[in-house]
């Protein structure tokens, strides 16, 4: 497991400094990713996302976010190894 936690700001969290709330993402890297350092993906589920970012460059990796639905559709869809 990865132990380089992304804290951010809730959106629910206010402006003033009261009812303010952190949540943080926890990377899993891929099954498929290799351990020579080489084909890395991490990913990590949001409340209504999952994020995915490339583990070689660690945080400072671009990322994206795509839909739960979206994301679920997409590993049924690699599982069939088209």
């Amino acid at each position: 497991m990865n132990t380089d936690l992304r804290w951010f700001k809730s959106t629910y969290s206010g402006t003033e400094g009261g009812n303010c709330l952190e949540v943080a993402l926890d990377w899993r890297k891929s099954s498929h990713s290799d351990s020579q350092g080489g084909a890395c993906v991490e990913v990590t589920p949001g409340p209504h996302t999952i994020h995915v970012r490339d583990s070689k460059l660690g945080p400072q990796s671009p990322r994206f976010a795509v839909a739960g639905g979206a994301w679920t559709a997409f590993v049924a869809y690699a599982r069939t190894g088209a």
